[in-house]
């Protein structure tokens, strides 16, 4: 059954005429004449008879009244907007996919808001994956924070940051001893970064087309785990600026350019279209996007 043959039945038990029912409707005299034939074929009783200028509802239809507009109703709650929230009553659990480094920069000013705006609200953070698993597409992720250009063609994205590659070393350093040129870069003994454990990227292909070559002496999934090892030996790594304060202090580090041509890193955030209208969802991601660029400038 069409539910708008209800709806129009609905309409016409009210009005008991069908110029009225039209009227409400935005349609047609004709045409709610049209549809009134149809529900009469269909229920297999005449529903509305004549009755000098208008019409009176058969007891087959009295006997439906109540259920159809009960039904209408709940079609509308069904399938109209969902209701608001109040970020202050919300209660629900946020999976957040995101790499070590924005999640030590980000975690702190985020579950700080969360704490003045929604203190039912909890967020779990979920390391990157090392491969392109669907998260996002099958509901374990509601969101992921990183580079842009890995997911399903459905996928909405919006890029944020823009940041620069920094190399990190420890304050004493040899390295610092004379100025940083590309070839002093690549003599030092470096810390690789990848969740996939490759040795080479960009800056090996920068440095090829520069006839030069480094030594990747160990290889560690997380930025993390590369900061504290430049900060015990005389190892260089990478960071992106704007995300590294919390551990430039602490481990004694200092960040210095990489002479070489590098790409920025591009900072934005992805969801599942299923959840681009929910007004939660929606909220939490507002919530993400202000943290992020605060994290960033500070």
């Amino acid at each position: 059954m069409d539910l708008n043959l209800l709806r129009v039945l609905d309409v016409l038990l009210q009005e008991g005429s069908v110029t009225r029912a039209a009227a409400r409707l935005g349609s047609s005299p004709a045409a709610v004449s049209r549809t009134l034939a149809k529900l009469r074929r269909a229920a297999g009783d005449p529903l509305l008879v004549r009755a000098g200028q208008g019409l009176v509802p058969t007891p087959r239809a009295l006997a439906l009244k109540d259920e159809v507009t009960a039904l209408v109703h709940r079609a509308d709650r069904i399938l109209g907007p969902g209701p608001g929230f109040t970020p202050a009553d919300l209660r629900r659990t946020f999976t957040v996919q995101a790499a070590d480094l924005v999640v030590s920069g980000l975690a702190g000013s985020l579950t700080a808001r969360l704490r003045a705006e929604a203190p039912h609200v909890e967020v779990i953070f979920l390391p990157e994956s090392t491969e392109d698993s669907g998260a996002l597409r099958d509901g374990r992720v509601d969101l992921e924070i990183g580079a842009a250009g890995h997911h399903d063609p459905e996928t909405r994205t919006e890029p944020l940051l823009r940041s620069t590659v920094l190399g990190v070393a420890r304050q004493e350093n040899p390295l610092f001893t004379a100025p940083i040129t590309p070839a002093r870069f690549a003599a030092a003994e470096h810390v690789g970064i990848s969740r996939r454990g490759k040795q080479q990227g960009p800056i090996d292909a920068a440095l090829a087309q520069l006839g030069l070559h480094r030594r990747v002496a160990a290889v560690v999934p997380g930025h993390p785990s590369a900061l504290v090892l430049a900060s015990e030996s005389d190892l260089v790594t990478i960071g992106v600026a704007g995300w590294l304060d919390s551990f430039l202090a602490a481990l004694g580090l200092r960040t210095f350019p990489i002479p070489l041509d590098l790409p920025p890193v591009e900072l934005g955030l992805a969801w599942h279209p299923r959840t681009a209208a929910d007004p939660a969802h929606l909220w939490f991601r507002t919530l993400v996007r202000s943290a992020m660029l605060a994290s960033s400038a500070a």
